[in-house]
């Protein structure tokens, strides 16, 4: 279960990564919004977003169990532990946050945002920071479950990528937000 969880971590990473990118290109008004295949990718993703979820939710539920069979919680050592079910949990919370602010245009059937107040940039930027907290806290075990042999040399690198595309993702969400209000 836990390679499999490892599979569809990939998965969603990647469409992530290009659902970053591409939504930073749109709301900065470099792309134009409305893209099919997009919309696609990005359904597919919240259906691999989901199966993780349900993969985790067993996989912490198996850790209470244990928990509780042994009488210790560990907490401290297992802190690192928590940070990612907690950052994970976070992440669900604000995806919600993020699909209620699109709406499906009458017109022409593209999908829109169709208010972007300060609450809906504040819950944006947390779905950032979210993602950031829960993604660099799991690459390093996600990198040794798909077998990389090397994970240390070019875990810095991808640690870096990560951050400069989720920095570009909240800066593309901070200049919709100029755009939208001004």
């Amino acid at each position: 279960m836990r390679k499999i969880n490892a599979v569809l971590s990939m998965g969603i990473l990647v469409l992530f990564l290009i659902h970053a990118v591409t939504g930073g290109l749109q709301l900065s008004g470099f792309l134009s919004g409305g893209n099919v295949v997009l919309s696609v990718m990005a359904w597919v993703m919240l259906v691999l977003i989901a199966a993780h979820l349900l993969i985790g939710c067993k996989l912490t539920a198996d850790t209470l169990r244990s928990m509780k069979r042994s009488g210790a919680s560990y907490f401290k050592e297992n802190q690192l532990f928590w940070l990612r079910r907690i950052s994970g949990f976070a992440i669900m919370l604000f995806i919600v946050c993020h699909l209620l602010i699109f709406q499906t245009s009458a017109e022409d059937g593209a999908v829109r945002l169709h208010l972007f107040a300060g609450v809906q940039l504040v819950t944006q930027l947390l779905l950032v920071v979210s993602i950031a907290v829960h993604v660099l806290s799991n690459i390093r075990p996600l990198m040794i479950a798909l077998g990389a042999k090397r994970y240390k040399t070019v875990l810095l690198d991808v640690l870096v990528i990560l951050a400069a595309l989720l920095l570009a993702s909240g800066i593309g969400f901070v200049i919709y937000y100029i755009r939208w209000n001004l």
